[in-house]
């Protein structure tokens, strides 16, 4: 009997310990500055066909408006009024992309290194850089008004330069009826319905759903409320962290966010032409969320990757916290209005109708395009494709799960 119980026990720890040894998992690779380990599809057991497969689609399912981006904003948004370019656009190439599994690289298209618009998924660089202010208590929390936060906001004009004309001298972007009452989190969420004028496009002139009378008539939504789309209002958010970090975006994105991950120096975060302002005596230039009317996030598809892994990895990079946890699963979390949207520009599979081949899990920073990082947390899987159509994307998920091992 006795011996029947050692035998019993050695048995059940033997399990355990084999239990053990097959969950523990393989040390995540994060790539260091200038360098990314590629491996082949077959050595992570991997389809290469399925690979090749996913490739094709997203060459075949290439966007249809013009490589000239400046063309290509026309063809989007030419029934808007005030449709005039305030920044940088530039041409683009052909459709590139890369899939990085378990932090290696399997499968790259195109060309990884070119520098290009990215249109939306600026926003989620934006919404990062409001997260770490949070993280350092710069902002107590999203659901504080942002009223407080915010200084009178002085233009710049250059010596020289053309006069502000019928600009204000200072912005109070956040002192109407209405504005004083935004929190931070609505802003994130696009639900503010914040109203006004800034950098020369009124908020109602982005996707308009009225004319400029009816649209300057009606009532706010309450905040938090009703979801809507807006470029306009994602600007003011940019001004509004602008202010409460005192100093250019890019540089406070470079130093705690792009740096770290390794991400390469040729990035580049642009505004508007006429969106600069004075903050401790210095010239400024506030940053857009987006390539509406130019400008925006400048940046090849390497570091579009890392961006993406970071997020999978939940803010964490090698061991470090570049962005909290919290923050993340703030990020993630459904906005009431719109199940499909989190924090900007998280955009929720959770319904999967985002990505229907992609499990409920998965969430992706999308911009204008479409320029997609697509991260997938139950598979370790991030995948970016640049210029490709909302349908071709959820093709090229559909054939790279299909290629991953049981």
């Amino acid at each position: 009997m006795r011996k029947l119980i050692t035998l019993l026990i050695c048995s059940i720890l033997s399990t355990a310990a084999g239990a053990q040894k097959t969950s523990k998992k393989e040390p995540f690779y994060f790539p260091p500055k200038g360098a990314w380990e590629t491996r082949s599809p077959e050595s992570l057991k991997v389809d290469t066909t399925k690979i090749k497969d996913a490739i094709q689609a997203a060459k075949a399912n290439e966007t249809k408006d013009s490589r000239d981006l400046a063309v290509a904003q026309v063809q989007d948004f030419w029934k808007e009024p005030y449709l005039e370019a305030e920044g940088a656009f530039g041409e683009r190439g052909d459709p590139t992309g890369i899939i990085v599994y378990k932090g290696y690289i399997i499968a790259i298209w195109g060309d990884p290194t070119q520098v290009e618009m990215t249109n939306s998924v600026t926003k989620s660089f934006l919404s990062t850089v409001i997260g770490v202010a949070v993280d350092k208590g710069l902002i107590k929390s999203v659901l504080d008004t942002i009223a407080p936060y915010m200084a009178p906001i002085e233009l710049f004009q250059p010596q020289g330069g053309p006069p502000l004309g019928a600009q204000p001298q200072l912005l109070y972007p956040f002192a109407t009826p209405h504005n004083r009452f935004l929190t931070w989190d609505v802003m994130l969420r696009q639900t503010s319905d914040w109203e006004g004028t800034l950098w020369g496009k009124p908020d109602w002139a982005d996707r308009p759903e009225a004319t400029a009378n009816a649209a300057l008539q009606r009532e706010r939504h309450a905040p938090g409320t009703v979801w809507k789309y807006n470029d306009v209002r994602v600007n003011a958010l940019a001004l509004a962290a602008t202010n409460v970090w005192r100093k250019p975006l890019p540089q406070v994105l470079k130093t705690y966010v792009m740096d770290p991950i390794g991400a390469s120096d040729t990035w580049r975060w642009m505004g508007y032409r006429n969106a600069w302002i004075v903050i401790d005596g210095q010239p400024v230039q506030s940053v857009s969320g987006g390539g509406h009317w130019g400008g925006g996030m400048f940046i090849n598809a390497y570091d579009m990757a890392r961006f993406g892994l970071l997020t999978l990895n939940r803010g964490k990079w090698n061991g470090q916290q570049l962005v909290s946890d919290t923050w993340v699963m703030q990020a993630l979390t459904p906005t009431t209005a719109n199940k499909g949207y989190g924090y900007m520009n998280w955009f929720l599979n959770g319904d999967q109708k985002l990505f229907p081949s992609a499990p409920k899990t998965a969430f992706a920073h999308i911009g204008n395009g479409q320029n997609v990082i697509y991260v997938d947390p139950e598979h370790d899987l991030v995948i970016v494709a640049r210029w490709i159509t909302g349908k071709g994307m959820d093709t090229v998920i559909r054939n790279v799960l299909a290629a991953l091992p049981r």
